[in-house]
């Protein structure tokens, strides 16, 4: 009886301690409101000049949102369609057209088929002039976007120079819709492709809808492409998960400090596909909804993960609606996999000096194991079973296309070439290399190589140590060296180029169903994936944990509990 007492008595003192601690906090708000709110005023009402109070606000509240993390965002009502179409909706009214400022003008750089401005004759390496009238010379990108959107069957005129002379377009907006499966169909080798941009509305449909038809084909094999994926909607992602794994299975756990946001999400729904072998490709920019897809199928033992680690956001947000049709956006949640792991990489209670947040130690990483057994590990992302290490491009391609230089050349391709045959199957001739290479004689293609920059840190130190004189000779000596390097490097890099410009050329002919085909044919990840479905053995070995952490390609430094 004494010790039930004590167990009561415990909890009291809990239960006093918790509600002292709340009415503090409240008190602390309260507090700290009223002083912001007086501050707020007497700035706006004494302040010398003339004050923008709706910018002042959106500025103070933005400051008092960096102190947490990049995810949590407050959305002025101004803001508000932007925001849909970015996290939660595909579809805007608008003409099927993306634009690009170059030099301060504005372009034409992609068309969408089948949309106004493909059907109206618009085409990529188009300058816009004006939009209704209005002049967009100074325009920034948020009140370009204003003038072209608006609602469906709304007229849009255009002014636009196109080979040295103005034309004019007249257009009526349409519904544009930006669907989350970009590419679906059979790659070869008996193998079903499905790529995935985002996981906005709609999204598990739409992955069910390919799939239903992939399975048509009665194919050996399914990849699941989530690279460059930023994630979406967590609930579209447990849709799509379902459609692979059987019903009733854990998917994924939110848990937040609030209790009402830990949430159990479990599949409901009899799977489309759960016995064909399941290829997810990821890379480093795979994030969020992504990774919950790629890190479920993975515990569960569905999916051979391939590519590389991806991108490490283990945070759930949710939008609270704010007065004055503003709102914001909050993180709520970290979300768990089936094996109880948290893929989160940033620590963002512990920034640097410079407010940037830290990795979590190497010591918080935990190993946890998958439904057969096989070992994963928590923090720094969904690390794949089969690693592909990443082609980088190097500095003088990145250069060329920071400067637009395929974008030029592609438009004079496109004015030469009327036809290609086949996107499939297009490369870049030698001639057609040859001709854009003499297009970049008077451009600038000044940068700096990592070498170099490694190289005037070592001479800085040298300088420092007073040992400039010592080194002077090899110094220089290895300056010639690399300069004499990058004068080649439109020949050492030349694969690599003429992939970039191949890109960039075969959307103006087969827009971005076509840029997609034509890339498989330089796709690793996707070569890799179809090696695996030639091999089921290895397959097998993977899913048992005999073989997981392979990698192809130069070895990589695995997480340091795996090593």
């Amino acid at each position: 009886m004494k010790k039930l007492k004590y167990y009561v008595l415990a909890a009291g003192l809990t239960l006093a301690v918790f509600s002292f601690s709340f009415r503090e906090d409240l008190f602390l708000v309260s507090k700290n409101l009223d002083i912001f709110a007086s501050l707020y005023k007497e700035i706006n009402i004494n302040y010398v000049d003339e004050t923008n109070a709706p910018q002042l606000m959106k500025t103070g509240i933005d400051a008092m949102l960096e102190t947490l993390d990049p995810y949590t965002e407050y959305v002025p009502e101004s803001e508000i369609e932007d925001y849909k179409l970015k996290y939660i909706s595909t579809q805007y009214g608008g003409i099927g057209a993306a634009t690009v400022l170059i030099d301060g003008k504005l372009f034409v750089n992609d068309v969408s088929e089948g949309y106004p401005a493909n059907k109206g004759d618009v085409k990529a390496g188009d300058q816009i002039l004006k939009i209704n009238g209005i002049e967009i010379k100074g325009k920034d990108r948020t009140q370009i976007s204003q003038l072209l959107r608006g609602p469906k069957g709304t007229p849009v005129d255009l002014t636009l120079m196109r080979d040295g002379k103005e034309i004019a377009k007249k257009l009526n907006r349409d519904e544009i819709k930006q669907p989350n499966v970009s590419y679906s169909g059979m790659v070869g080798d008996g193998i079903g492709y499905i790529r995935l941009d985002k996981f906005l509305e709609n999204s598990g449909q739409e992955v069910k809808d390919a799939l239903v038809n992939l399975n048509k084909e009665n194919p050996k094999g399914i990849v699941l492409d989530l690279r460059n994926n930023g994630g979406g909607i967590l609930q579209e992602a447990v849709k799509i998960v379902n459609l692979f794994v059987d019903k009733d299975q854990l998917v994924v756990i939110q848990k937040g400090k609030n209790a009402e946001k830990t949430i159990t999400y479990k599949t409901q729904m009899m799977p489309v596909s759960s016995s064909v072998p399941l290829v997810v490709l990821v890379n480093g920019n795979s994030a969020s909804a992504s990774e919950i897809v790629a890190g479920s199928l993975q515990d569960l033992d569905r999916a051979i993960v391939v590519g590389q680690r991806s991108y490490g956001k283990g945070l759930v947000q949710q939008t609270f609606n704010l007065p004055y049709n503003s709102l914001v956006k909050v993180t709520v949640a970290k979300y768990y996999t089936p094996s109880g792991r948290c893929i989160q990489k940033l620590d963002y209670t512990h920034k640097d000096i410079n407010g940037m947040a830290e990795r979590f130690a190497d010591s918080t990483i935990a190993m946890y194991q998958t439904k057969a057994g096989r070992n994963v590990y928590s923090g720094n992302g969904v690390y794949p079973d089969l690693v592909v290490n990443a082609d980088k491009l190097s500095p003088v391609t990145i250069t060329m296309i920071n400067k637009s230089l395929f974008f030029n050349y592609a438009n004079i391709f496109s004015k030469k070439t009327t036809k290609l045959a086949s996107a499939k199957t297009f490369q870049v001739s030698d001639a057609d290399y040859a001709a854009f290479v003499s297009t970049l004689a008077d451009k600038d293609l000044t940068y700096q190589s990592r070498t170099e920059r490694l190289l005037s840190d070592l001479r800085i130190e040298a300088e420092k140590e007073n040992k400039s004189a010592e080194v002077k000779a090899d110094l220089e000596n290895l300056k010639y060296k690399l300069t004499s390097s990058k004068k080649n490097d439109l020949a050492t890099h030349k694969a690599e180029i003429k992939r970039v410009l191949e890109a960039q050329i075969i959307s103006r002919y087969f827009y971005e169903k076509g840029r997609i085909e034509q890339s498989f044919q330089y796709d690793k990840e996707l070569a890799a994936a179809k090696t695996l479905f030639a091999n089921q053995t290895q397959m097998l070995a993977i899913l048992k944990g005999d073989g997981n952490y392979k990698v192809i390609g130069k070895p990589v430094k695995e997480p340091t509990s795996i090593d």
